[in-house]
């Protein structure tokens, strides 16, 4: 059937992928990628052999063309991104619009997403949630947009880089240090790491234990007075 299927893939651990996920993966005439270099190390692992499309944020629009030909031919297709869900920042939006819009299937194959798993091991509850992905990094925007997100009280996640990780904290123990959160480090890997606490015990952490990896971080909703 001509449709494209979105796949999650492992986010660290490569045994977190699915089985739904590797039948689709050898089941489609062509597979695009966010980098295909990162994700031959997934296929080889499981021995996928398939026709390769580059599709990430520069070319995305030029790829979905490509891939909307393919359908048009009568093909099937897969698009992983590095890591995760497809679409919760990382592209794949655009490619998936065009293919609605030229009519045809788009079938998302659920699985491994690092914003589901941190909050799974928050217990921090809340009925709402916010997920903001990577703030800009332009640091009166940061600051700007982690202030607008800490004075709504409710709960949100942000994904860091290891370069900018500390600043990040410095801002949010700036503006709530008593704000608890919780920090995963290289989440699903070997040294996986998990640190709660406030936003200045945070900041105080990983200013002792350089920071490497990278970092989701989940920001509670303010404790009640």
């Amino acid at each position: 059937m001509a449709a494209l299927y979105i796949v999650a893939t492992p986010i660290g651990n490569l045994g977190d992928i699915t089985l739904r996920a590797l039948e689709t993966l050898r089941g489609v005439d062509v597979i695009a990628c966010e980098d295909t270099r990162h994700s031959l190390r997934l296929f080889a692992r499981y021995d996928i052999k398939k026709p390769l499309v580059s599709c990430h944020g520069h070319n995305e629009d030029a790829a979905a063309r490509r891939i909307v030909g393919f359908l048009e031919g009568g093909k099937s297709a897969a698009y992983v991104s590095d890591a995760g869900t497809p679409a919760l920042s990382d592209p794949g939006a655009r490619l998936v619009r065009a293919v609605r819009e030229a009519g045809f299937p788009v079938i998302p194959l659920p699985g491994p997403s690092a914003l589901s798993a941190l909050v799974s091991v928050s217990g921090f509850g809340g009925k709402s949630l916010t997920f903001e992905g990577f703030l800009s990094p332009r640091a009166g925007r940061r600051r700007s947009r982690l202030k607008e997100l800490l004075d709504r009280n409710e709960a949100f996640v942000l994904y860091e880089s290891v370069h900018r990780i500390i600043k990040l904290l410095e801002v949010l123990a700036e503006l709530e240090p008593e704000r608890v959160v919780l920090v995963g480090r290289e989440m699903t890997k070997e040294f996986e790491e998990y640190t709660e606490g406030t936003a200045g015990e945070a900041l105080r952490f990983f200013e002792r234990e350089p920071p490497r990896g990278e970092f989701s971080v989940l920001v509670a909703e303010r404790k009640k007075s």
